[in-house]
């Protein structure tokens, strides 16, 4: 019988590193990377359902500022109001001074006036919206109504300077803040706007 014999190298540094693989450090680091992407990712996530949630809060204020201009000009229009009492009750008209909590027109049509109410929209007093439910329909049994409780609305009517600072007598300006909070927020936000209205129809 032949005996055969084998000889067993034995393996020097230089060749050791030519194996491949990870080390535990590249593991760790190759975590820690992951770890931030996916902090920041969740991060974005959270900002885009903060900035839906702003968004729907920004068209109801933009929405309820409109509606009141638009019924400022259709009492002119319709001359259910004369000029002079298209300004605020500090200078002798209609208009409540300051930010007032969102209610629905009186008797009278004009939203932001002493004679505001509620008819029925919400059971506290303040005016509510109707939002669709789970379904996204609106107009189904499962719409849910909305409070704008945190809502408030001021109309602001200024004159317009002419010529030597001088109030032009048929010109005004109204400005249409609606403010209101988020939660979450202690600073509230506001949304504004502004059109020029005067005597002539």
């Amino acid at each position: 019988m032949d005996a055969t014999m084998t000889h067993h190298k034995a393996v020097t540094k230089t060749e050791r590193s030519t194996e491949y693989g990870f080390t535990l450090i590249e593991v760790m680091i190759a975590i820690a990377i992951m770890s931030i992407g996916m902090l920041a990712m969740i991060a974005t996530f959270g900002s885009a359902m903060a900035a839906t949630q702003n968004a729907q809060y920004d068209l109801i204020a933009k929405q309820k500022a409109l509606e009141a201009m638009e019924s400022i000009f259709t009492a002119r229009n319709t001359q259910q109001i004369v000029f002079a009492q298209i300004n605020n009750v500090s200078n002798g008209g209609i208009f409540v001074d300051g930010f007032n909590t969102l209610r629905s027109a009186g008797l009278d049509g004009l939203i932001g006036t002493a004679d505001d109410a509620n008819f029925g929209a919400c059971p506290s007093g303040i005016e509510c919206v109707t939002l669709p439910g789970p379904d996204g329909i609106l107009g189904t049994a499962d719409d849910k109504q909305v409070s704008l409780a945190n809502f408030s609305r001021q109309i602001l009517v200024s004159p317009v300077l002419q010529g030597g600072g001088v109030p032009n007598p048929n010109l005004r300006q109204i400005t249409i803040n609606v403010q209101y909070y988020q939660p979450g927020q202690r600073s509230p936000r506001t949304y504004t706007t502004t059109a020029l209205i005067s005597a002539y129809r």
